[in-house]
């Protein structure tokens, strides 16, 4: 028996050991990558899985055990639409449970928008004024979060934004940590900057070069920031927070999960939509890094969804735009093209059509997208000072 106690406190001692930083043999990580009970590549499409327990739940049972947490961390692959529907799935069940104590934050508005975004869920911002904010502090992909935003207006749900300011990135690119105003950064965990680092390719910047790992660190920090200040303030102290946010940045808990709770403990959820196969056709999309063992679980659950992408623009014009304050200004006109059949030239604005004014680039071509081949466009246009409009029905390129 003593040799068996012995042998039971050696054992103990290599585990630990080996669990440490950079400690001897191998290390100990948590199997299936933060999954210890259930592979999520055994998973079909749209199951869920409690990561501590391996038990299978459904999306109603998902919402009632992260009911009761303060902040719930939804994460993304940002051009999976699946992903997003997801989200949506979420907020919309946790809406239902506490109708108006819910707040959205997102990843894709910085701090600096937010009293933009204050004016559009108070009415008071135009679906064109909000669209042009959207791609001002993401750029493209607003159609990926079409029907979230659609459920927040409609509902008038607070929309926080959650990144840095460009001003402060620009001063850590310059400054570096000596820069003011930088919220407090954390830069010593140690399963953090492993997993930074195999994505960096595992090395450090060049002297001179700005550290990617410090703004990284920036944009986890600012968000957890602005997560914190939610839960400190008095009007919002009996809601909810549901976090929207690229996957790496929840991942583990140790990127903003981590930073928010040092400033303001509180309990938080972490769901994963979690994409195990790539669809062949979208391998140049997959981000290729070496394995890293962390001994964690990667989240609280694991939604498993497949990766679908918008569709590749199919119906075009044959222009190149440019996206003024009002309007598209046409650079040039590619022969034989739906747009010179219609008698779009060079230097005309292109402000409306099928009679709905034009606001942005990318609203424009999502427009186009809803049409099919044989259908009709109307297109309004200023050219010189004047109107001018001009009709035409979509082809296919010839090229196609």
């Amino acid at each position: 028996m003593k040799h068996s106690i012995k042998a039971f406190f050696l054992f103990t001692a290599v585990f630990l050991l080996n669990g440490l930083p950079g400690a001897g043999a191998e290390e100990y990580a948590v199997p299936h990558s933060g999954s210890p009970y259930v592979d999520p590549a055994d998973l079909r499409d749209g199951q869920i899985v409690h990561v501590p327990t391996g038990v299978l739940v459904t999306p109603g049972q998902l919402a009632e055990a992260v009911s009761g947490a303060r902040v719930v961390y939804v994460g993304e692959t940002h051009d999976n639409i699946e992903a997003h529907r997801v989200q949506l799935e979420i907020v919309r069940r946790l809406y239902a449970k506490f109708p108006g104590k819910v707040a959205v934050g997102m990843e894709m508005f910085r701090g600096s928008a937010q009293p933009e975004l204050d004016l559009w869920r108070r009415g008071e911002l135009s679906d064109t004024q909000f669209r042009k904010l959207f791609g001002k502090n993401w750029g493209s992909g607003f159609r990926l979060y079409r029907s979230i935003f659609e459920f927040l207006k409609e509902n008038r749900i607070p929309l926080l934004g959650l990144k840095s300011s460009k001003e402060t990135e620009d001063r850590l690119r310059e400054q570096g940590l000596e820069s003011p105003l930088l919220p407090d950064m954390d830069l010593n965990d140690p399963y953090h900057k492993r997993q930074a680092m195999a994505i960096f390719g595992g090395h450090e910047p060049r002297p001179g070069a700005s550290n990617p790992y410090h703004m990284l660190t920036l944009w986890e920090e600012s968000m957890a920031q602005t997560v914190a200040e939610f839960l400190q303030n008095e009007n919002y102290r009996d809601w909810k927070l549901v976090v929207l946010a690229g996957g790496y940045h929840v991942q583990y808990g140790f990127g903003v999960p981590k930073r928010a709770f040092r400033r303001a403990p509180h309990p938080y959820s972490i769901v994963l939509p979690t994409i195990v196969e790539i669809p062949e056709e979208l391998k140049d999309r997959e981000m290729r890094a070496e394995p890293v063992s962390i001994p964690l679980y990667e989240s609280d659950f694991i939604w498993r969804v497949s990766y679908k992408v918008p569709p590749q623009n199919r119906v075009k014009l044959g222009v190149m735009l440019e996206e003024l304050e009002q309007g598209l200004l046409v650079k040039s006109v590619s022969g034989n093209s739906n747009a010179q059949r219609a008698g779009i030239q060079k230097d005309d604005v292109l402000v409306a059509m099928d009679g709905r004014e034009i606001d942005t680039l990318e609203g424009f071509i999502d427009r186009l997208q809803d049409k099919s081949f044989g259908d009709t466009v109307r297109i309004k246009a200023l050219r010189g000072g004047a109107e001018w409009e001009g009709t035409v029905t979509i082809q296919k390129p010839e090229n196609e």
